[in-house]
């Protein structure tokens, strides 16, 4: 393993049929759609993300995490597990399921996982009137919420919010969550699919079949009381820190941002204009709707242009 043939990369991501997709990752971000099925997913990072650009091109994620190991995703997470961030865009043209994901301790003890599912999303277009669910409403136990489902009663006990493009939810493993129609997400998360589905609106998966939900497991992992703020702020702020992942939002004005990775891999995701990164391991441009990649190993670089994107890590030790 040489890390110097490690070098700033863009990557083509892998993208998923769903059955409350829509078209939006092509006609506002600008990804070409392979069919015309509701797409509602697009894995930006993630193991089985592809290297679109240089010498390593062709190459999946996963491939240099097992070649290059900490050398690529730094010193916070071990490469036995594979990349430890899964940075996404959804497409919500209809709800997603309400939905929980365990913790760490939790996902070890229920599935044997090495990772829970924390999450946070940041708002990247938005409906008049768009709405999530964030959260159970005050007062309602674990008991509660299984008797809704069981009652067909859940929108009783769910807490729905309005939000805007450019709102940011940092959301905890436990809290009981849903996406509504109308919105665009990014969406950074532990790399995990660990997920337990509470309620889907009645509806029929794309085999015309329902779901299934898990109701006991999720139902355990629910933490009742929570409901995350909504983050706003000015034009480029930190919207994201947690042990698990950081994420800062940088809006550029034809300048020159310098940066430094301190032995963390950065993801890049620009969302608006374009975007140039220059490093001394190499030079990269970023589109509109793509996610940039740039190995642990080296130490600085800088972000010049004209628009805006989102900087995803994880912290080199987690806390």
């Amino acid at each position: 393993m040489d890390a110097n043939a490690l070098y700033p990369f863009l990557l083509d991501p892998s993208l998923h049929v769903i059955v409350w997709g829509g078209r939006k990752l092509e006609t506002r971000l600008e990804k070409s759609l392979p069919t015309d099925q509701p797409y509602g997913e697009a894995w930006e990072l993630h193991d089985s993300a592809v290297v679109a650009t240089g010498a390593l091109a062709g190459q999946t994620v996963a491939d240099l995490v097992r070649t290059y190991g900490t050398a690529l995703i730094g010193e916070g997470s071990d490469p036995a597990d594979g990349m430890p961030l899964l940075i996404k865009f959804l497409d919500a043209n209809d709800w997603l399921s309400v939905q929980v994901h365990p913790n760490d301790a939790q996902a070890a003890a229920l599935e044997g996982q090495p990772r829970g599912k924390t999450e946070a999303w940041y708002v990247v277009d938005a409906a008049p009137g768009a709405r999530l669910i964030n959260g159970l409403k005050p007062g309602t136990t674990r008991e509660g919420l299984a008797d809704a489902i069981r009652q067909d009663r859940v929108r009783d006990v769910v807490q729905f919010i309005d939000v805007q493009v450019g709102d940011g939810l940092f959301m905890p493993a436990g809290t009981v969550h849903a996406l509504g129609p109308g919105l665009l997400i990014y969406e950074v998360q532990q790399s995990s699919s660990t997920t337990y589905r509470l309620y889907d609106w009645g509806r029929m998966g794309l085999d015309g079949k329902p779901r299934p939900l898990h109701i006991d497991k999720g139902t355990q992992v629910a933490d009742p009381d929570l409901r995350p703020a909504v983050t706003r702020g000015g034009e480029s702020i930190c919207i994201f820190e947690s042990p698990y992942f950081c994420t800062f939002r940088h809006i550029l004005h034809e300048d020159v941002v310098a940066l430094f990775t301190g032995g963390c891999f950065q993801a890049i995701t620009v969302l608006e204009g374009a975007l140039r990164i220059d490093t001394a391991a190499g030079s990269l441009d970023v589109p509109r709707g793509r996610t940039a990649f740039i190995p642990a190993c080296i130490p600085s670089f800088s972000l010049s242009g004209a628009g805006t994107a989102l900087r995803s890590w994880q912290p080199a030790r987690r806390l």
